[in-house]
């Protein structure tokens, strides 16, 4: 909060005629509020909570933020100022978590307040029950000590409201949750942030650039089309799976939460199709060749830079096509080498395997009267 209104304050003093629009949680498909409230009902029947769910806030559907944004686009230019914006609901965070319940046909959630769980604690908890990394949620839930209710509501004299604007927070809640559910959220909080500086080394860096870059290649062919290879590719990870030792992977994404990290609880904004920039478990979507190539870049904690590239190709011999895969790693120092060697015994079990059922997933859904196979973990 205070860095909302330090921002503020710095465009108003820029001289240039600034709107300011200042909101409490936004209830829409793919924010970071919305998934913590979410995930924190949805997976806990009975939960202790601190004390800030007590506090009053009033949401704001996010199809209002951008109303009011757009209307700003068009403020007389001697409107410079900070308007509050919000939604026609005033509640606590339980009411908000009960009134999820409702909407969404969940059993009533008990809710026991523990005023003993300080927002460091309180951060580690969301963390560890949502997707929302500890470093966004830390932040988040010590802003919900603070009451965050409009204090006027002054924009609606240059952008007036319709009949049912702002939109009542139950119907807010519910045109969320449809998005979520036919797969149709356009963005994510986890898209915010793209992995890296310009300086960092790339995977398509000429090996005369310098520094090391291991790599672990995989090759198969088989009798398939290029289409149905490239549909198991683009669906991978978040509910599919990455189709090889699923243990192994569920253990990387439990040591990458305890160091911080996203783990693999952030899944796929989209069950069927990727696109630059997307979040994808602890994977971002760097490259998307529709057809040909998905190149992902790791955002799991590590001592270094790790890439994972799946290729779709044809034998110009033979006219199979070709599956090509590369892990590459960018180690930092020592502790990056070390690590590589570390887990290079496991290699041919993870890498090796994904090619393989990555391979067979396609063989399999092209194969006469084949019957879809469970998604795999």
């Amino acid at each position: 909060l205070r860095s909302r209104t330090e921002v503020g304050d710095i465009l108003l003093a820029s001289g240039v005629p600034t709107a300011v629009l200042r909101a409490a949680v936004i209830i829409g498909s793919g924010s970071a509020s919305f998934e913590m409230l979410r995930y924190l009902t949805e997976r806990l029947p009975v939960m202790v909570t601190p004390s800030w769910v007590r506090t009053r806030i009033q949401p704001i559907a996010v199809r209002d933020v951008l109303r009011y944004l757009v209307g700003c686009a068009e403020l007389p230019a001697d409107v410079s100022r900070a308007f509050d914006i919000g939604g026609p609901d005033v509640m606590t965070y339980v009411a908000m978590m009960r009134r999820y319940a409702e909407v969404a046909r969940l059993p009533r959630r008990v809710i026991v307040p523990l005023p003993l769980l300080t927002p460091r604690l309180s951060s580690y908890w969301v963390g560890l029950v949502t997707p929302v990394p500890r470093a966004i949620a830390k932040p988040l839930t010590a802003s919900l000590r603070h009451e965050v209710v409009c204090q006027e509501h002054d924009i609606a004299r240059y952008v007036p409201d319709g009949p049912d604007q702002p939109l009542p927070f139950d119907a807010a809640l519910a045109l969320a949750l449809r998005r979520v559910q036919e797969a149709q959220v356009a963005t994510r909080w986890s898209s915010a942030a793209l992995p890296g500086a310009p300086s960092d080394p790339l995977p398509t860096d000429p090996d005369w650039a310098g520094g090391s870059l291991y790599t672990d290649h995989r090759e198969l062919t088989v009798d398939v089309s290029p289409a149905a290879l490239w549909r198991v590719i683009e669906g991978i990870g978040g509910e599919n799976g990455w189709y090889s030792f699923p243990l192994a992977w569920a253990v990387r994404g439990w040591l990458d939460r305890l160091a911080g990290g996203a783990g693999l609880r952030r899944g796929r904004r989209d069950g069927q199709h990727l696109r630059v920039g997307d979040a994808l478990d602890f994977w971002r979507v760097e490259a998307v060749e529709p057809g040909r190539l998905l190149r992902l870049r790791a955002e799991m904690r590590m001592p270094g830079l790790a890439w994972l590239e799946l290729r779709v190709d044809r034998d110009a011999d033979t006219g199979r096509t070709r599956y090509r895969q590369r892990a590459l790693f960018h180690p930092r120092g020592l502790l990056g080498h070390a690590y590589w060697w570390a887990i290079a015994p496991f290699h041919a079990l993870i890498f090796g395997g994904m090619a393989r059922n990555i391979v067979g997933a396609a063989a399999h859904e092209t194969a006469p009267d084949a019957v879809p196979p469970a998604a795999p973990r």
